[in-house]
């Protein structure tokens, strides 16, 4: 067995250069590797195509897992690069798989090139750059939702056949657990008791990962660290979570997770933000799912979505023990600021405000008010 060692890029691209010979039947060389750094699980090396007998795009991006990683972590991840790149070219949602190789743990992929990130566009000074990016995120998530719907079966034969046989969506038991500690847990840490409609919206959402009536494929990390928009649009990367799932939990992540990143010129403007998010990627799903064209409805489900990722992320600060899976430390939905979570919980009473739930507005208010307090002690 190859094992390659994440810190040296070297490695990686000897195993890449045997894996693409031995699959052109010739010598594939690759030069000039840069360590573009990885999530801190994994290892990514950018190295340039030098001798090409397959007519490789003049660069790649090799994606090394640690020999300790999860196995479920590169299954996972292989299983939806192999998903995604049978996807016609228009409504592929990230980088195209080359190849891979198991035993070494390592994946090749299309390079997408430099582009901008979404988090360098939510904090530019410009609001033009913000609100075009925000709208493109919400279409293109729109487009990968409609373009998997249905594709489940498949997406379960490649993790099924793949090298660690995992199929459970691996958020659901934390969320789970999560969720059924939540009144105990915020009453013990802030003395605060959640309102009946928090905790109703709570409990509509662990099975969302398992069920659901709008699923989906989806990277499933698609925060603004794992976003770039090149020349070909909006690119998700990082599929090591991926699978399907109901489409809310993603546009209740986005919701989420676009905040922190905003430029602070545009935090007043947050709201108009979350509607163009959200209506970018209901124009593209509107076809295939009509009921979320209806305002009450769509509206009420990515709240619920919603809720369960402020809470998961107030958790799991809370009490660090419910989160059993370390790899979950990389996962743009998590905040070790204390601020960062207060806010969502003034922008989840908001929300909650917005659709006539004033209990919940209420009691989430409540709850960040009792958070900032216990923080600033």
């Amino acid at each position: 067995m190859t094992v390659i060692t994440p810190s040296r890029p070297a490695q990686a691209v000897r195993v890449a250069e045997r894996v693409l010979s031995a699959r052109a039947g010739s010598a594939v060389t690759l030069a000039d590797p840069i360590d573009l750094g990885g999530s801190g699980r994994t290892s990514v090396v950018r190295a340039r195509v030098a001798q090409n007998p397959l007519s490789l795009d003049r660069s790649l991006v090799l994606k090394v897992f640690p020999a300790d990683a999860h196995d479920g972590a590169f299954a996972r991840e292989l299983a939806s690069y192999k998903y995604a790149t049978a996807l016609p070219s228009d409504s592929r949602p990230g980088p195209q798989l080359i190849a891979s190789d198991t035993a070494a743990r390592l994946l090749v992929l299309s390079d997408l090139g430099d582009g901008r990130s979404m988090v360098e566009l939510l904090g530019s000074t410009d609001w033009s750059d913000t609100s075009h990016a925000i709208s493109a995120w919400g279409q293109a998530l729109g487009r990968m939702h409609a373009a998997t719907v249905g594709g489940e079966a498949d997406f379960a034969a490649l993790l099924r056949h793949g090298p660690g046989h995992e199929t459970v969506e691996a958020v659901r038991v934390p969320a789970g657990a999560a969720v059924q500690v939540a009144a105990d847990l915020i009453a013990a840490a802030v003395g605060v008791r959640l309102h009946a409609e928090v905790l109703e919206m709570l409990h509509q959402c662990p099975h969302l990962f398992s069920d659901g009536d709008h699923r989906a494929f989806s990277p499933s990390d698609v925060g603004p660290p794992n976003i770039l928009i090149n020349d070909d649009g909006v690119q998700f990367m990082d599929y090591e979570w991926g699978g399907f799932r109901d489409a809310t939990l993603d546009i209740a992540y986005a919701l989420v997770t676009f905040v922190p990143e905003l430029a602070p010129r545009w935090m007043a403007r947050r709201d108009e933000l979350e509607t163009a998010l959200i209506d970018a990627w209901r124009s593209e799903i509107q076809a295939i799912w009509p009921a979320l064209v209806h305002d009450g409805q769509m509206h009420r489900k990515v709240l619920a979505a919603r809720t369960l990722w402020v809470w998961l992320s107030t958790a799991w600060m809370l009490d660090p023990d419910l989160d059993v899976d370390q790899r979950t430390h990389g996962l743009a939905v998590r905040s070790n600021d204390p601020a960062v979570l207060v806010a969502r919980w003034r922008d989840l009473s908001a929300a909650g405000r917005r659709i006539g739930l004033v209990g919940m507005g209420d009691s989430c208010a409540e709850v960040a008010d009792a958070l900032d307090a216990a923080w600033h002690r």
